[in-house]
């Protein structure tokens, strides 16, 4: 009866050397794929989010900027009376065209 205990007592030992070794090897396997994605991840050229908060703020500011400016250009054209329509549009000259937004040739 005695050696069935310590058979079981080293059994119980060398698995629980094995569990811990495994422990070991889960937690060594699991750092190093952290360490390649950071590396994979850093070597792409992401923005962080805080950088494109602030870019984004600018963009809306620039548009609220503009919308100002062409309600400023209309309303200083309005008041010469001259309109885009009347600005003096020469042949040859380009304008978008509607589809596409590329120049097109004036007729």
């Amino acid at each position: 009866m005695q050696s069935q205990n310590r058979l079981f007592d080293d059994f119980v030992k060398i698995m629980n050397g094995a569990a811990g070794t495994v422990a070991g090897m889960t937690r060594e396997a699991q750092e190093s794929m952290r360490e390649r994605m950071r590396e994979f991840v850093g070597g792409m050229d992401f923005v962080s989010r805080d950088e494109f908060e602030a870019v984004k703020m600018m963009a809306a500011q620039a548009r609220e900027e503009v919308e100002a400016l062409r309600n400023r250009l209309a309303a200083l054209e309005a008041s010469t009376g001259k309109g885009p329509a009347s600005a003096g549009a020469t042949p040859g000259t380009r304008k978008k065209g509607p589809a596409t937004g590329m120049d097109t040739p004036e007729e």
